[in-house]
């Protein structure tokens, strides 16, 4: 198997029953994904503003004004280190299709490297990527075995473990933070200086609710002292940024991106990714977006595949972070982002990443834990154990 972010991947062998029931889970918050080679029609059911909230809904209609001469964003990420080049692979048998899900956003931008390759017939495995915009589908393919492999929020990934009584595998994290906080008031630095304001944002009870709640806490404020509006999507958080000057808003990337691009008085005030690693510090939890799972019967079956996957998933990541530009046109043209400037300049912010074993695991159990400390429901009700993980 591949060797791949200096973790080496084992196959578990479990034998775990998926539910039928779980066609009918009720997700609070998903992520977004892909578009690809095989590609399944793309959905027209409209996503949740519960997708939205995750950053994982197109922004069509909400970048139209930006033009070609955007510039590329000043920070480039870090990660998607160590990723491991697809040619350390050997093809894989052809006649296993890997079935591909996920929903438009972030996720999917570090994938569409792999899928112009499957479009070429280049790839190590025969993939067939399905994109879709609504989040009850994606799990619903999931569920009945109609997709292998999904790129979910990192809760969802825990809830699904939970419902399906272990019926899944998270095998990499492919994104993490991906929330800042947009303002025109420089003089917000720090998490203390929300005191007294009035914070914007989406999804009352979703993963950026918890985690601006838990840095709130952590920082010192309480619920008085921060006032929470909730709206019900992005872009409304978005037109009430550009409606009221004085206003303070929560965005996930792209929207993020989007929205200072409409707005030239607005800016990153917080990275609340830098703001989660500063409370952690050095090996702790970090703030994760969306994860990667596998149907356990499927990785049962297929470990070559999956191995075949991993390499060829952190290659593809890489790709997105060295090569923005040619990324950005990728991206376009599946239809993530609409308009290539802005997918190049929402890059950098994004925070692609391949991160597998240990490494993986202890991204995402802290940040699991800390979900579960102010609501256990969030990640289904109880902490997944170590079989959970995908690691040897």
């Amino acid at each position: 198997s591949a060797s791949l972010v200096g973790s080496e991947m084992c196959i578990r062998d479990r034998k775990k029953t998926w539910s039928a029931a779980m066609a009918a889970l009720m997700i609070g918050s998903l992520l977004s994904g892909c578009s690809g080679s095989k590609t399944a029609a793309p959905s027209t059911t409209a996503a949740s503003s519960e997708a939205a909230t995750e950053a994982e809904t197109t922004i069509e209609a909400f970048t139209e004004e930006e033009t070609e001469n955007s510039q590329t964003a000043a920070e480039t990420p870090g990660e998607g280190e160590g990723a491991a080049e697809s040619s350390a692979a050997q093809p894989v048998d052809s006649d296993v299709v890997v079935r591909i899900g996920s929903l438009k956003g972030p996720t999917s931008m570090g994938l569409v490297e792999l899928m112009d390759k499957a479009e070429k017939n280049e790839a190590l495995c025969n993939y067939e990527f399905t994109m879709v915009t609504a989040a009850d589908e994606l799990l619903g393919k999931m569920v009945s075995g109609d997709l292998d492999i999904a790129l979910v929020p990192a809760n969802v990934a825990s809830v699904l473990y939970n419902k399906t009584q272990g019926g899944i595998s998270v095998i990499d994290i492919n994104t993490l933070g991906v929330l800042d906080i947009v303002a025109s008031d420089s003089s917000i630095q720090s998490i203390a200086d929300l005191k007294g304001k009035t914070l914007y944002l989406t999804g009352k009870g979703t993963s950026p609710d918890y985690v601006i709640r838990y840095l709130l806490s952590e920082n010192g404020l309480s619920e008085s002292d921060v006032t929470l509006e909730y709206k019900s999507e992005p872009t409304e958080v978005a037109a009430v940024l550009k409606e009221q000057p004085d206003a303070i808003g929560l965005l996930p990337q792209p929207f993020v991106t989007a929205a200072c691009a409409q707005n030239e008085k607005l800016s990153i005030v917080l990275d609340l990714t830098k703001e989660w690693e500063a409370l952690q510090g050095e090996g702790g939890s970090r703030l994760v977006t969306g994860v990667t799972v596998v149907r356990n019967e499927f990785l049962k079956e297929n470990p070559p595949v999956i191995d075949t996957f991993l390499t060829e998933h952190a290659a593809s990541a890489a790709f997105a972070n060295e090569k923005p530009e040619e990324t950005s046109q990728l991206i376009a043209a599946a239809g993530i982002i609409e308009k290539a400037p802005v997918a190049q300049k929402a890059l950098p912010y994004c925070n692609i990443v391949c991160l597998t074993g240990e490494e993986m695991k202890s991204a995402l159990s802290g940040y699991l834990q800390v979900l579960f400390d102010q609501d256990a429901k969030s990640v289904g009700g109880k902490l997944p154990g170590d079989e959970f993980y995908y690691i040897q």
